[in-house]
């Protein structure tokens, strides 16, 4: 995956994180580190390529486990970005 696909979907994630209004208060905390994760991506893939850190993936894995019922289509697109991120080795 080069930085422009991933950059693409990230900044979809993002959309769709700002677009989630009903969560609990620990999904809540999931998706506010998310995002925080995904605008340091943001940052650095305009740089150089982007490399997601353990932690972001932890968290990634955890929100796709935690929302998976409740909010369908945020965590299609997390596990899009998760495989994504794995498939480039990430």
């Amino acid at each position: 995956m080069d930085n422009q696909e991933l950059r693409k979907l990230l900044e979809q994630l993002h959309s769709e994180i700002d677009q989630t209004d009903s969560v609990d208060e620990k999904g809540r905390e999931l998706l506010q580190a998310l995002g925080n994760d995904i605008r340091e991506l943001l940052a650095r893939s305009a740089e150089e390529p982007s490399q997601a850190q353990p932690s972001m993936l932890e968290r990634l894995e955890n929100s796709i486990s935690y929302l998976e019922v409740t909010h369908p289509t945020l965590t299609n697109t997390l596990s899009a970005l998760l495989e994504s991120l794995s498939n480039a080795g990430i």
